[in-house]
């Protein structure tokens, strides 16, 4: 999949990225916001292995998200299985030096069609940490629902938080 949006352009991962990606994700402001398996610091190794296994393994579900043809963020799909088998869970991240510009609103929209035009699903969720208001209000800007508040349910840099559930439904 290649999307040419307004502000950026969604596109499979491609050797190439590891510098771009090294550079833009090795942010502690991201990194607060994602789940432990996003590495901060964020090495170069770290991004050759992600640029392998999303280009390998995960062509039609990650997408590096680019300005200018430079990878500065990324989105993806998570396919759930067993009775869930239904349904998709949606995440992303971009770089701080492009927050404020409508990328990520942009690229939520794009997956979000993506995700019900060319997989056989139901619903798209997306996990939120309560301090993160801007993705909260950009999931809200693309029609998903907050439809719970998990308590305590995650721990991050060692603080105990809440999670938004945020989901839109065909």
């Amino acid at each position: 999949m290649i999307v040419r949006l307004t502000r950026s352009t969604l596109r499979p991962w491609q050797a190439g990225d590891q510098p771009s990606l090294m550079y833009h994700a090795n942010n502690r402001n991201i990194w607060i916001n994602v789940r432990d398996n996003f590495p901060f610091p964020y090495t170069f190794m770290d991004a050759e292995r992600w640029v392998l296994h999303a280009s390998s393994n995960l062509r039609d579900l990650a997408f590096a998200v680019t300005v200018d043809d430079i990878a500065v963020g990324g989105i993806g799909l998570i396919p759930k299985d067993d009775v869930y088998r239904k349904t998709m869970e949606i995440g992303y991240w971009l770089s701080e030096e492009y927050w404020g510009r409508g990328i990520t609103s942009e690229a939520v929209g794009a997956v979000r069609d993506y995700a019900f035009s060319h997989f056989d699903i139901v619903r798209l969720f997306a996990e939120v940490f309560e301090w993160n208001s801007v993705s909260m209000h950009i999931l809200e800007k693309n029609k998903f629902k907050c439809e719970a508040r998990l308590h305590n349910a995650i721990i991050k840099d060692e603080k105990i938080g809440d999670v938004m559930i945020y989901a839109i439904t065909k």
